[in-house]
């Protein structure tokens, strides 16, 4: 009887360890959600730029030569008229003495044909010689006369190629850069001295493609110097019609409407208007809530009668700060899962995070010196 009963025994537990192992519930978890809801959309497209002067002009000598003497240094405040640098005049001084001594002896050629002229005028009044003979005496004062006006006007051109060895400043303003040292020798045009003029200040930045075909010349903007904390109203001036070769943006410049312009170089922010999209209501979440899956970007959506979370496929329109537009998908009620959306699978059991409650911190023991504690202890 014992056997049988140990053989019995010994089959069920045979059978036990061949059955299949029943496989683990999944795991209910508490996820955090939002309900989606309307906000108003309040960021609008911000740009760093650099204050520069409407006009800036890059002033180089109308010859060439060898710079003598620069008087304009970075940063100075320069007047109209002021003598900015100088080239060697020698050779253009030459020229114009040249130029002098030419007119002289036209002078003096004229001079000689018209004596020459008035002399045979008195003896055709007498009937001495013809009337031919006259109009070639003629002729030759007014080839003479000719003569001393090209050396005239040849004088007149070496005197200002002299006068050009001088580059003097055409407006006031400020030198804002130099591009040539004393020693140097340039070429006519060469640009040696930039000066930003006096006046209107712009605000020049670089916008992306996908940005440039909503500014439009005339439109408003607002403008924030980065050193005053001011903001300063201003209108977009000018916008490339090409791209940057290099960084592919369109370069533009907004005018600062103020009476005291801002410095030249200060680091400005701007802020074009965007067309009324400020206030506009719409859906947004927290970066946190979108999954990556595949090629569209999903949300989990929790089913609120079988408390089951689901894939929702979502476009994303733009950003509004640290959250997301949400162009569709989505409509106001639902749950989204807002943390932890990367541990879950569609259909798994969720329930709503309920942060713990702050309990009162038990008191801490009281502490017990090493000679107290030795004393007990040779008590007992």
């Amino acid at each position: 009887m014992k056997k049988i009963i140990f053989s019995l025994v010994g089959a069920s537990v045979l059978l036990v360890a061949c059955s299949p192992d029943t496989p683990p519930q999944e795991p209910v978890r508490a996820v955090k959600v939002l309900t989606v809801g309307t906000n108003a959309f309040g960021s609008a497209h911000e740009y760093a730029g650099e204050v520069k002067a409407q006009v800036e002009s890059r002033l180089g000598f109308r010859v060439g030569g060898k710079i003598l003497r620069r008087q304009a240094e970075l940063g100075q405040r320069v007047k109209a008229g002021q003598v900015l640098a100088q080239l060697d005049p020698q050779d253009y001084k030459l020229s114009a003495d040249a130029a002098r001594a030419q007119v002289a002896a036209a002078t003096t050629s004229r001079d000689l044909a018209a004596a020459d002229f008035r002399r045979y005028k008195e003896l055709k009044e007498q009937n001495f010689i013809s009337g031919a003979e006259l109009e070639r005496r003629e002729t030759t004062l007014k080839s003479a006369q000719a003569q001393l006006e090209q050396a005239q006007s040849q004088f007149a051109v070496q005197g200002n190629q002299a006068a050009y060895t001088s580059l003097v400043a055409d407006v006031s303003g400020v030198v804002t850069a130099i591009e040539a040292e004393p020693g140097q020798v340039v070429s006519a045009g060469a640009p040696v001295v930039r000066i930003a003029a006096d006046g209107p200040r712009d605000v020049v930045f670089s916008v992306p493609e996908d940005k440039v075909t909503a500014l439009r010349p005339g439109a408003a903007a607002r403008i924030k110097l980065w050193s005053q904390g001011t903001m300063l109203p201003g209108r977009i001036r000018e916008v490339a019609a090409s791209s940057d070769p290099v960084t592919r943006t369109y370069l533009v410049k907004a005018s600062v409407d103020s009476k005291e312009p801002p410095p030249l170089g200060a680091t400005a922010y701007v802020l074009p208007d965007s067309g009324g999209i400020v206030g506009l209501p719409v859906i947004k979440l927290p970066t946190s809530a979108l999954r990556r899956d595949g090629n569209a970007t999903t949300v989990w959506v929790v089913d609120k009668a079988s408390m089951t979370v689901k894939p929702q496929v979502i476009e994303v329109a733009t950003a509004d700060g640290n959250d997301v537009v949400v162009g569709s998908g989505l409509q106001p009620g639902m749950l989204v899962v807002s943390a932890g959306v990367h541990v879950l699978s569609p259909g798994q059991k969720v329930t709503l995070y309920q942060p713990a409650m702050t309990t009162a911190a038990a008191p801490a023991p009281a502490a017990v010196s090493p000679n107290a504690a030795t004393a007990a202890t040779a008590a007992k």
